[in-house]
């Protein structure tokens, strides 16, 4: 239930489309990155061992200056949630280098529905007919961005696909800590463990970025780290349902900033594929805001 002390629906409206919005721009750098718009391609590997080393370092400065107050944390699914979530960022700018932004960010909205899949039998939940409709649904959309026939554009959606499966296993984890830690540690703690994870595998694949690049790695840390404490706050100031729908904001910003700055413009099987990814989620979306309304 919403704290009805902090609760502020316009400011944590603001703060969604904010975290949206940088979130869609931590795309476009690792897409800038792993094409030859600031240098020579880098590795996946390595943009994400470069988002968790920056966006630990702003987390670790935010600590510094509000010194909050730290409890003793589950290491062992601190480690689960951060290799899933390390393996997802990792297959997300992946699959930015492949397809459109639009394409990527649509498919990413899954993680909902993987994580409503997985809910059943790691959390033993119960899903009527209205949900697994919508993840019919969601799925269907996904299936038509991968557009079968073209090999480059069909990698690229199924690199995305993954990224979103290993999404929607990564909220089952944060749910479990969310219960029993504050959102600062879990951030600060699945940053630390994340770039001790991305070190070891960049190792393999590390090649010394120009300094555009160095500048393109750190604003793509920087704005992860913004666009989680924009949506941790969005989320302390109104329900979940009425928060989820203005993220949807992201599939806008990128596709605004992949024709801004590669000039792709959406064709007619983004946009209908990220419709029918959109309704899916929408449905689930309202589902659930349901549910809670009954459990209050």
């Amino acid at each position: 239930m919403q704290d009805t002390s902090r609760s502020n629906p316009p400011v944590a409206a603001a703060l969604t489309l904010a975290a949206a919005a940088f979130v869609a721009g931590t795309t476009l750098l690792a897409k800038a990155l792993g094409t030859e718009a600031l240098g020579p391609p880098i590795h996946p590997l390595q943009i994400s061992h470069g988002r968790f080393l920056f966006a630990l370092l702003t987390i670790l400065i935010f600590v510094a200056v509000t010194r909050p107050r730290l409890s003793r944390p589950n290491v062992r699914l601190h480690i689960l949630r951060s290799c899933l979530g390390w393996g997802g960022v990792t297959l997300m700018f992946a699959a930015a280098a492949f397809i459109p932004l639009s394409d990527a960010t649509a498919i990413s909205f899954l993680n909902p529905v993987f994580c409503m899949m997985l809910a059943i039998p790691v959390l033993g939940e119960r899903v009527g007919r209205v949900r697994w409709a919508a993840a019919l649904i969601a799925l269907l959309g996904a299936a038509i961005l991968t557009r079968p026939g073209g090999s480059a554009v069909e990698l690229g959606a199924f690199l995305a696909l993954g990224a979103a499966m290993l999404f929607g296993a990564e909220l089952i984890a944060i749910k479990r800590l969310s219960g029993f830690e504050a959102p600062v540690q879990i951030l600060l703690i699945n940053n630390i463990f994340g770039l001790c994870i991305a070190t070891v595998a960049a190792l393999f694949v590390w090649a010394t970025p120009t300094p555009a690049q160095w500048a393109a790695l750190a604003a793509l840390g920087v704005l992860m780290a913004a666009a989680q404490a924009c949506f941790v706050n969005a989320m302390a100031r109104a329900d979940a349902s009425f928060v989820a729908p203005f993220f949807y904001a992201a599939l806008v910003f990128a596709a605004l900033y992949d024709l801004l700055a590669f000039g792709v413009w959406p064709d007619g099987v983004s946009v209908a594929g990220a419709l029918v990814i959109l309704a899916g989620a929408g449905l689930l979306a309202w589902r659930e805001a349901l549910v809670g309304k009954r459990v209050q």
